[in-house]
């Protein structure tokens, strides 16, 4: 009990958390154990178990969807949604292949591994195999073939679905074993969070004993002297300084608490005289915060400084919006004359911004095919004969590059002998020259340059900015009121000409609708051929395979079918005559015209005689890309007249 007496508040309080604490870290680094073998089991079961076995659900989905689509493939020839689902199955397999190799790389279990790897071989041998059928039944013609449909019916019951279900029981055996890795790491889980759970409940009931033990011995050291403490505190929180009491303390936490209690009280005293400072405006006021964490001295120190901060931003702002003012009365005195206005501006500008040279450059109206150039128009302690006649070009010099970039140029180094600032005792370089663009909506109708021994503050060069701005409106209005003058001119001008031209026009006017009335007349008579061609001829275009694409209602009409009969028809049903049809194709397709008389055969075999002509479309090419027949049905017509002509 001694010893605990003997030692300080602050090693009596560590001395006892130290103990909890170490019950804390016990249990904290079994925790972290059995948490980190938990999270091992439930990544690896997350992870590659359960994504392994997801995987393998898709390849036996992914073996029968393709058993059952190239069987659909071979057995039903219409089968358009099956075969294009295996063709997708064949495209989006090797994405497949990838995520489940990718999963196999984790496997530990090799044999699995090797399992499936005979798995993915034996399958893409059963893809080729389908490619195979896929290539061979295609159109038509394939399946009406016995050959190629009887070699595509052997190799679906010998290969395919043996193969298939072949690999079918191999992936079966694979998901079952990666079931039970599956149910192994959830029995581990679950066993590791019941041990977690034991040793927590034991230690957390032999913490709460050794805290109340603790508890109790360490308060009677504490309790009444911080009362006394308190009751300062209760003084200073409700406003008031406490006198100053000289009372003992041990030498522990307790006296180092009334020493900090005295130091805040004097710190109060001295924050208290700063804040009356500032309220009287006194922004120079000195003042030592406690420490660089001193939150209420830090932040008056902030306070002053933004009030101070806030009162020359308002002389600012006042000393900007009165220099708007004057410059906005002198543009508005002088927008009648460029050459007054610049004089004027650029004296005033120089002296409100306290700087000791200025000059103001305009860009000349220049022709089209002439290259736009400034000239120096006013200036204030310049050297003007260095700019004397003389012609500043996009990107030349300084002056120059504003221009070109339509952007506020700021040197605080000025490039020797660019400029010089010259007075009765001799010249100086100055210290920052200020270029600045008179813009408006993206337009530069000259520049601004100012140059000082002094540095420009930024308010100073956003003002300059938005004079220069200003200047840019005035003189855009001038420019414009003396556009405006000469268009007038120009459009008198313009009228009298017009007059002159308009019965000119008249008279084409004239001539083009003479000309217009011709081509309607024109197109007028193709219609009526064209439409006198498909009353009394049978029109038919076909593929390069000679299947039907188009017909005319004539010959809906004669043949008595609907126009959806027609579509995607052989050439050769519509013929009576075998041996005709296959003279006509063999005569087309080596590019020559045929024409002969045939009988057509329509709906419930009923024919008509005809007087037939066909010919190869071709494109721009040569190549031929359809054909046209043509039938003048002369059913009509006595034959022995037909077989004469």
């Amino acid at each position: 009990m001694f010893k605990l007496r003997s030692l300080k508040i602050g090693q009596q309080i560590f001395g006892g958390f130290m103990l909890i604490l170490f019950f804390f870290l016990f249990n904290a680094v079994l925790s972290i154990i059995t948490l980190n073998q938990s999270a091992s089991i439930i990544k690896e079961a997350s992870e590659v178990v359960n994504p392994s076995l997801e995987q393998i659900n898709n390849f036996t989905l992914l073996v029968t969807q393709s058993k059952l689509h190239i069987i659909s493939w071979v057995y039903v020839r219409d089968s358009n949604q099956d075969k294009e689902a295996l063709k997708k199955l064949h495209i989006q397999y090797p994405e497949f292949k990838d995520r489940l190799v990718r999963l196999m790389s984790y496997w530990k279990n090799k044999q699995q591994v090797t399992l499936m790897d005979s798995v993915l071989v034996t399958f893409e041998k059963l893809l080729k195999i389908q490619k195979k059928i896929m290539s061979e039944l295609v159109d038509f013609e394939d399946y009406e073939d016995p050959g190629i449909k009887l070699v595509a019916e052997t190799d679906i019951a010998d290969k395919i679905i043996p193969i298939s279900n072949k690999v079918l029981a191999k992936l079966d055996s694979i998901s079952t074993q990666k079931t039970i890795e599956t149910q192994v790491a959830q029995d581990k889980l679950l066993n590791s969070f019941n041990v977690l759970r034991t040793v927590t409940i034991g230690l957390g009931s032999v913490l709460l004993v050794f805290g109340l033990i603790v508890s109790f011995i360490i308060t009677n050291h504490i309790v009444k002297p911080i009362k006394y403490l308190n009751s300062i505190f209760i003084k200073l929180s409700q406003g008031e300084l406490p006198e100053e009491k000289h009372i003992k303390f041990r030498d522990d936490e307790i006296g180092e608490m009334a020493a900090s209690a005295d130091k805040l009280v004097n710190a109060l005293r001295e924050t208290s005289r700063f804040a009356e400072n500032i309220g009287k405006g006194n922004y120079n006021a000195q003042y030592k915060p406690l420490s660089e964490k001193d939150v209420l001295g830090n932040a008056l120190i902030e306070m002053r400084n933004n009030l101070a901060k806030v009162s020359e931003e308002e002389r600012r702002r006042g000393w900007a919006n009165e220099g708007f003012a004057k410059f906005s009365d002198l543009i508005r005195k002088n927008n009648h004359d460029i050459q007054q206005l610049g004089d004027s501006l650029i004296s005033n500008l120089v002296k409100y911004v306290d700087a000791n040279q200025g000059g103001l450059f305009i860009v000349e109206e220049t022709q089209e095919s002439e290259e736009p150039y400034m000239t120096l128009i006013s200036c204030y302690a310049w050297d003007k004969k260095k700019f004397l006649e003389q012609k500043i070009y996009k990107g030349d010099g300084l002056a120059g590059q504003a221009w070109q970039e339509k952007n506020t140029i700021f040197l605080r180094e000025v490039p020797d002998n660019y400029v010089k600032i010259t007075s009765g005792l001799g010249e100086a370089n100055p210290n920052c020259l200020l270029i600045v663009p008179l813009k408006l909506n993206e337009q530069v109708f000259g520049v601004i340059e100012l140059a000082s021994f002094k540095i420009f503050e930024p308010y100073q060069i956003e003002f300059v900015e938005r004079v220069a701005e200003s200047i840019a409106s005035a003189i855009s209005a001038v420019r414009i009121s003396e556009t405006t003058r000469r268009l007038l001119e120009e459009s008198k001008l313009m009228t009298e000409q017009m007059k002159s031209q308009e019965e000119e026009m008249l008279q084409n006017m004239e001539e083009l609708q003479a000309t217009q009335e011709s081509l309607e007349r024109s197109q007028r008579e193709a219609k009526e051929k064209e439409y006198l061609f498909n009353m009394t001829n049978l029109v038919i275009e076909t593929t390069k395979k000679f299947r039907i694409t188009n017909v005319n209602e004539l010959t809906e009409a004669k043949l008595r079918y609907e126009s959806s009969d027609f579509h995607n028809m052989s050439i050769e049903y519509i013929f009576d005559s075998y041996e005709k049809v296959e003279e006509a194709k063999s005569t087309l397709a080596r590019g020559y015209k045929w024409s002969d008389y045939v009988f057509l055969k329509g709906r419930a075999n009923h024919k008509i005689f005809t007087k037939a002509s066909a010919a190869a479309i071709r494109n721009e090419q040569g190549a031929i890309v359809k054909y046209l027949f043509l039938f003048d049905d002369i059913s009509d017509v006595p034959i022995q007249i037909v077989d004469a002509h």
